[in-house]
């Protein structure tokens, strides 16, 4: 039997979902996805698993969203309240973009992306782990590919919820992972060397070695360096962990290749490929909203926008 909990969100405006969730219109959706207007996820709230469903009823400068919750079984108030402060970490629901729009006003560029994608929030992910091991995942391939290697990881390592007859996929714990041995982990795509990456660091977590949660509101350097210790993990792995596992928005993985592409594309017409310093120079005048700025040329890319 499913179980099913309806909670009204009024977040913070601007914020539009339908662009905010574009990124999962291609995604599995027993694991997550965006389709026919609704965002999808199951959850991990404590051990217990939760599929999300989240609907806009309401406009961008006045945004009401639904959340559907179905569980196995009823869930407690507590439950609901952890669910819902989850999402709405996801999707920076209570972070407020008028200061990120002020403080670009006077930048031609971005000041015309921020009007077109006005609303637009990068989400982030539910855990610092998760942040962790997509990171690494992503380091030196396509985002599609990744995508899918990340998928799978879920299908074959993540527990399940049967929700009205269909079967959907959490993000797997560490633990297992951990329970995984190497070479399992390397049979979702990935080289026997980011398999190896990915094992470690599930028991450096449980064995209580890092505490990725603890590291949040600690200052980037402190940060950085913690995770740069991590064997496979270097400052671009790092600063991506921190940027969508901790919603740090002052970070940006100015190494990253699509990311000095976008910046090149924007900012100096795309016939250069230009390095990383000369991206964060660019991006000094974004502020501590670089991240947050460097997300909103990605999706213009994606969009096509022409300025």
């Amino acid at each position: 039997m499913t179980y099913k909990t309806v909670v009204k969100i009024e977040p913070l405006a601007p914020f539009d979902l339908l662009q905010s969730s574009l990124v999962f219109a291609t995604g599995d959706r027993r694991v997550k996805s965006f389709q026919e207007g609704c965002f999808s996820q199951v959850i991990n709230i404590e051990g217990r698993l939760v599929l999300v469903k989240l609907f806009s009823e309401g406009e961008v400068d006045k945004p009401k969203l639904s959340l559907e919750l179905y569980s196995d079984s009823e869930l407690s108030e507590r439950t609901i309240y952890q669910t819902q402060e989850v999402v709405s970490q996801i999707f920076s629901l209570n972070m407020p973009l008028t200061p990120f729009y002020e403080h670009v006003k006077y930048d031609r560029v971005m000041s015309q992306i921020t009007q077109l994608l006005r609303g637009f929030k990068f989400p982030t992910l539910p855990t610092v782990f998760e942040a962790l091991v997509y990171a690494i995942v992503e380091q030196q391939i396509s985002i599609k590919v990744a995508r899918n290697i990340e998928e799978r990881l879920a299908v074959m390592f993540g527990n399940t919820l049967n929700a009205d007859g269909t079967v959907f996929f959490a993000f797997p714990t560490a633990s297992a992972l951990i329970e995984a041995d190497v070479e399992k982990i390397r049979q979702a795509g990935l080289s026997a060397r980011k398999a190896s990456y990915i094992h470690e660091a599930a028991q450096l977590v449980c064995n209580e070695e890092l505490s990725l949660e603890k590291l949040q509101g600690q200052p980037l350097d402190n940060i950085v360096s913690v995770l740069d210790d991590i064997r496979g993990v270097g400052v671009w792995t790092a600063e991506l962990t921190i940027l969508r596992g901790m919603g740090r928005f002052d970070v940006l993985p100015a190494d990253d290749f699509g990311i000095r592409r976008v910046i090149s594309r924007y900012y100096c017409g795309g016939e250069k490929t230009i390095s990383a310093i000369e991206a964060r120079k660019i991006a000094e005048k974004w502020g501590n909203w670089r991240g947050l700025a460097a997300f909103y040329l990605i999706a213009a890319e994606a969009l096509n926008i022409q300025l």
